[in-house]
């Protein structure tokens, strides 16, 4: 893959988490852009954890990724969503680690929300990628 871009304009505050504030895309490719994971097993179980929901999402976006033939280098940006303020810490931990070998960093956003299709789910992620 030909290299991305990280953009952190000096006039802004920087990123204050392992994130870039913007990633310029490679100049050939192609867009792939998944669906919200959420943290849900193939058996229908969802651990209790947003960390163990995250790990699963995370998971899921990497099964998409490989089946277009890319990995998580090739990410632009997550999208995340939470549904108590408080599991930004551990929703950042599971993110930080799964992207601790991926430079640069893709931009990223997270927001808290009211809740999700079910209940018991915590966390919902979502990828762009360049491929």
């Amino acid at each position: 893959m030909s290299e991305k871009k990280p953009l952190t304009p000096s006039g802004i505050a920087p990123p204050f988490g392992a994130y870039s504030h913007g990633i310029l895309g490679p100049k050939e490719g192609r867009l792939l852009v998944t669906s919200g994971q959420l943290g849900m097993q193939v058996d229908g179980t969802v651990p209790d954890t947003l960390a163990g929901q995250a790990e699963i999402c995370f998971r899921n976006i990497d099964a998409t990724l490989a089946e277009a033939g890319a990995d998580r280098s090739s990410i632009l940006r997550l999208n995340a969503y939470v549904t108590r303020r408080e599991d930004f810490p551990a929703y950042m931990e599971a993110r930080d680690a799964w992207l601790a070998d991926v430079k640069p960093k893709p931009a990223s956003t997270l927001l808290v929300v009211s809740g999700f299709t079910r209940e018991e789910f915590l966390v919902e992620v979502e990828a762009t990628a360049w491929v």
